[in-house]
């Protein structure tokens, strides 16, 4: 069976696991790097980015996470997992984890107050998507090889770069299952692959 695994440091780990589980997969929670060797594909939850950067860092994840993408394993950042992915985020001198070839947006559309829900269309994937954007990011840029998947007022809220997956909202807080389906058929493609490989 395919082992997703939920970063556990903070953020909406449950929803996602609940996600995963409705699929047929297999949903391992990582509170500890080690663990990530046991997973195929990983999700890395909204929650807070800064907060989750110095849990990261205290954890010891940082490079454990940037080796476990570049070992061509898929990451799937959803709200402040997108802006742990960007190779770039405006207004401020260094990104995180900068796996992605992208510029976002912290807090784009607003506060916590300004928060909404909008249907989407994402490419191939899911037509009249219902949307939770939670003090969400956009993405500005993307780099050559990336596909943007989804825009919501002329803002790219989806976007895949290879074997990264980024979007603005939360696709977890919703009983619609199709972007997590499609992120796990991205892990099962990529197993195979290295399987051979």
């Amino acid at each position: 069976m395919t082992k997703i695994g939920v970063l556990g440091l903070q953020g909406a780990v449950r929803e996602h696991v609940r996600s995963i589980e409705s699929c047929g997969s297999e949903a391992i929670v990582i509170k500890k790097k080690e663990q990530l060797d046991e997973v195929d594909g990983l999700i890395l939850p909204g929650g807070e980015s800064t907060t989750m950067r110095r849990l990261i860092d205290k954890y010891d994840f940082f490079d454990a996470l940037r080796e476990f993408g570049q070992s061509g394993k898929p990451i799937f950042g959803t709200c402040a997992g997108l802006i742990l992915l960007a190779g770039e985020i405006d207004g401020q001198k260094d990104a995180h984890l900068q796996l992605m070839d992208t510029k976002v947006k912290r807090n784009a559309f607003g506060r916590q107050k300004d928060s909404f829900e909008a249907e989407i269309d994402i490419k191939g994937i899911a037509e009249n998507f219902n949307a939770v954007f939670i003090r969400a990011p956009y993405i500005l840029e993307v780099g050559e090889g990336v596909e943007v998947l989804a825009v919501y007022q002329d803002k790219i809220v989806l976007a895949q770069d290879r074997h990264y997956l980024a979007c603005a909202f939360h696709p977890e807080l919703t009983d619609d299952n199709r972007l997590t389906r499609h992120f796990i058929q991205m892990v099962e493609e990529s197993k195979k692959e290295l399987a051979t490989s």
